[in-house]
């Protein structure tokens, strides 16, 4: 049994069960739609098993909580109709996703929207500048620190849990640490807010403000610079050809992966 520091507890073949979705803190937000819970056999899983109960994802997939309804319900369309895929073949998360789009149904997406999208994001990435990070391995689908040595960190973003345990049981509270380059926070912060000669444009005029999300467009304050990295490289790599995706295109043209990585380490450093 995995008890995860609450009175719950669940055996550890249904924390692989992708039709569950473990409720640890049932405090922290309302019942689960069925659709979130449970899913649907044999072809739509739990959204809640891969996206947590109150919908953080990790650094393999999408924070959810507190993204606008539409924007969730268009990313299951995009998925279903191929404009939103992966510039890296393989990858199972987006992989399931583009498999489950196929059988689930509008009422489906609409309770699962309207459920995350209600939900409040928390603050659960703690960004760290560093030369060096933990070393690491290949737990799942993340990487995980191994014993207290330590590695050059390189142009990488390392982001591991604080609690691998905890994560694997599929607590949404589970907590996170990424190590980035020195320097990156403020080269990230120069881009984010005035663009830069001939590299791109500002965020604010369609994340909003406090780039916490505008009208129908997503917050990209923090959440998991890994996922954020990937997606503007899947828009840099027309992987993602959706709706707002040709303007996307246009402000990722002229950035290299360094830039993408500055960025993506100073919007996880923000509060969501």
């Amino acid at each position: 049994m995995c008890a995860c520091r609450t009175a719950r507890g669940y055996t550890w073949s249904q924390l692989r069960d992708r039709f569950i979705a473990p409720v640890w803190h049932p405090g922290d937000h309302r019942s689960l739609p069925d659709i979130v819970a449970q899913g649907r056999k044999p072809k739509v899983f739990a959204c809640g098993f891969c996206h947590r109960a109150d919908g953080p994802g990790g650094p393999e997939n999408a924070d959810l909580a507190g993204l606008p309804k539409s924007y969730i319900i268009r990313q299951v369309a995009d998925y279903k109709s191929g404009a939103r895929g992966t510039a890296a073949p393989g990858r199972l998360p987006p992989s399931l996703m583009i498999a489950l789009s196929k059988p689930i149904t509008d009422a489906e997406v609409e309770a699962a929207a309207e459920y995350f999208s209600a939900l409040q994001p928390r603050k659960r990435i703690k960004v760290v500048e560093s030369d060096t990070a933990p070393k690491t391995y290949i737990a799942g689908l993340l990487w995980a620190a191994e014993g207290s040595e330590r590695e050059p960190l390189g142009n990488r973003i390392v982001e591991i849990p604080d609690d691998l345990l905890r994560f694997e049981s599929r607590d949404p509270r589970s907590t996170f640490t990424a190590y980035v380059p020195v320097g990156s926070l403020a080269k990230g912060e120069a881009l984010v807010t005035k663009g830069g000669p001939g590299k791109t444009v500002q965020c604010a005029p369609c994340h909003g403000q406090d780039l916490r999300g505008l009208g129908p467009l997503p917050s990209i304050a923090g959440r998991s610079p890994s996922y954020i990295f990937r997606q503007l490289y899947d828009f840099a790599h027309a992987a993602r050809t959706g709706e707002w995706s040709p303007l996307m295109a246009q402000v990722v043209s002229n950035l290299d992966q360094e830039d993408m990585l500055a960025i993506s380490a100073y919007l996880a450093s923000l509060d969501p």
